[in-house]
């Protein structure tokens, strides 16, 4: 698995397909050390379990690549697929695991899909826009959408799991400069990424209740 250098986060780099393929490779890594009989429990705070959470993530990655996919991506809305919930209360999804093939294939999907994107975001041309609820963007926006949902999902699961999960620091900083501008400077990027996105405390900053990224390119 290729890696990035190591970058200063005060003048960090675009996010890379390298970098959503590190952190894919890593969750994958962390989750295959969970017990068969633990994925129907909670994800963290979410109130989905945890095969559903992977699920959701499977379907976000798909869903950003899907939306790279037209030789004229959509400006106005989502590529149209039909997503819809397995359960009331349950994510809204394109992609499902089949339940028969265990952990081992909800992982095999997981990785499929995280490996669309991936192709996507290598082989797409960086002029490319493509609309998002969250801002139109470019495949770089998309790779960083990959890796916010890889890294936070992940830490999810590993609450509900019991697993241990700390994502690269170089990896968060690229992806907060890149859709979290209004996030504060001068803590650690991980937990930054965690306050940034609902799921921790940072030093004299409110608990956020709602957030949202900025996927326009940064200028």
């Amino acid at each position: 698995m290729r890696r990035q250098a190591e970058q200063d986060p005060a003048t960090p780099g675009p996010v890379t397909a390298d970098d959503l393929d590190q952190v894919v490779q890593l969750a994958l890594t962390s989750l295959r050390e969970a017990p068969a009989t633990a994925w129907d429990g909670k994800a963290g705070s979410l109130e989905w379990d945890c095969w559903e959470t992977v699920e959701h993530l499977a379907d976000d990655l798909f869903a950003y690549a899907a939306q790279l996919g037209p030789r004229q991506p959509p400006l106005g809305d989502e590529v149209p697929f039909i997503w819809e919930p397995r359960r009331p209360g349950g994510p809204s999804n394109a992609i499902h695991a089949n339940r028969a093939a265990g952990p081992a294939g909800l992982l095999q999907v997981l990785e499929s899909s995280g490996a669309l994107l991936i192709a996507m975001v290598r082989t797409t041309p960086p002029t490319t826009r493509a609309y998002h609820g969250f801002g139109i963007s470019d495949p770089e926006g998309f790779a960083a959408m990959g890796v916010v949902e890889t890294v936070v999902h992940t830490y999810d699961l590993a609450e509900g799991l019991g697993l241990e999960w700390t994502p690269p620091a170089d990896v968060c900083a690229r992806t907060l400069h890149r859709l979290f501008p209004d996030a504060p400077s001068g803590e650690e990027p991980w937990p930054t990424l965690l306050w940034a996105t609902g799921r921790g405390e940072l030093p004299g900053q409110e608990r956020r209740t709602s957030w949202r990224w900025y996927g326009e390119p940064r200028g």
